[in-house]
């Protein structure tokens, strides 16, 4: 069994975090994989959604769904995928909820994170 491919800096619980947005994004074989952990320490992860009618990207899902358990905001945020920087909806959506300063932490679909 191989070693996931995150650097030695992360914490434990933003490890879990990389684990939980890889397995999202393997399992559904979506553009991307993330996740997130709450102010009580709920984690919750999404995979990009690509509907006709309902396009949402992997953080605004997994946003979606914190808000949705009553979460007042974030501490950590993982995603997974070909991007090297959030995208501007994403950034909007997580300096609305989360707040500038939230731990975001990028990497690609192996789960590798971006320096």
């Amino acid at each position: 069994m191989s070693q996931e491919p995150t650097p030695a800096a992360l914490s434990a619980e933003d490890t879990k975090l990389v684990t939980l947005a890889r397995a999202t994004r393997a399992r559904t074989q979506a553009a991307e994989g993330a996740a997130v952990r709450d102010l009580d320490g709920r984690t919750y992860a999404a995979a990009t959604v690509e509907l006709d009618a309902l396009r949402l990207s992997a953080v605004q899902g997994c946003v979606a769904m914190a808000v949705a358990a009553g979460a007042r905001g974030l501490a950590a945020v993982v995603v997974l995928g070909e991007a090297t920087e959030l995208t501007s909806p994403d950034r909007a959506v997580l300096d609305e909820y989360a707040g500038r300063d939230v731990v975001v932490h990028l990497g690609d679909a192996r789960g590798a994170i971006l320096p």
